[in-house]
């Protein structure tokens, strides 16, 4: 280990220091298709672009404060479910200078998010429509995403994304627009119901004039406990 000598008491490393910053991949459900939520940049580089909302990390910080923090002033946001996927650290993914960027993904419903900060405008597009993307910010939603997916076989994942009264068919259009498969109604519902996190309401709907559903909820002390312990979930 090499150091430099401040004064008596203060030693600091030879080395370079490279910023660090962290990014956010949010995710939303629309009941239809995923979305991903993007800002568009108010500052240099890359004004005007779309990018995942995100900051420097602060020397008082750890990386998962400093992304809460930066969803708090740019979307307003506080979710429960945070996860960090990747780090990425190409040298010059950042024009600005060397930059680490520590990704996380999070999970939200789509009516929660306000802009805010050093954003313009932040705007949910669809996974398979969005624009070009500021940085390296391309690579990090396609690590995203693959990492939702695998995620989704072994914990549960609707309760940060669905109201909180939903039919098993939104239940399962959400799976399938993260997977980007189609699932036999009747096997899905078999599957779902039992993981046993479900619970049936006293209410019903008409998605159409013709066909009444029943609507359920998660269970949440059991839904907590899966999502603690995990699953192994089969398609």
């Amino acid at each position: 280990m090499f150091f430099l000598k401040v004064d008596e008491n203060k030693y600091c490393y030879k080395y370079p220091h490279p910023a660090v910053t962290t990014d956010c991949v949010i995710f939303g459900f629309d009941g239809v298709r995923l979305n991903v939520l993007l800002i568009k940049r108010g500052l240099q580089p890359y004004l005007g672009y779309w990018a995942f909302p995100g900051g420097f990390l602060k020397p008082e910080e750890s990386a998962e404060e400093c992304a809460l923090r930066e969803l708090r002033e740019e979307t307003q946001l506080t979710p429960e479910y945070v996860e960090q996927f990747h780090t990425y650290s190409l040298p010059k993914r950042d024009p600005r200078e060397r930059v680490i960027t520590i990704a996380y993904l999070t999970l939200v419903k789509l009516q929660d998010v306000k802009g805010g900060d050093d954003a313009e405008e932040a705007r949910w597009f669809p996974v398979d429509s969005v624009p070009q993307l500021a940085f390296d910010h391309d690579v990090i939603l396609r690590d995203a995403l693959a990492r939702l997916r695998e995620r989704i076989h072994f914990h549960p994942i609707g309760y940060d994304l669905l109201p909180e009264k939903f039919t098993l068919k939104e239940l399962q259009t959400l799976y399938e627009a993260i997977l980007g498969i189609h699932f036999d109604r009747r096997n899905f519902a078999k599957k779902m119901l039992h993981l046993d996190i479900l619970t049936q309401l006293d209410e019903t709907v008409w998605p159409t004039p013709k066909r009444e559903a029943n609507l359920y909820s998660f269970n949440r002390d059991k839904y907590t406990e899966l999502k603690r312990r995990g699953f192994r979930l089969e398609f």
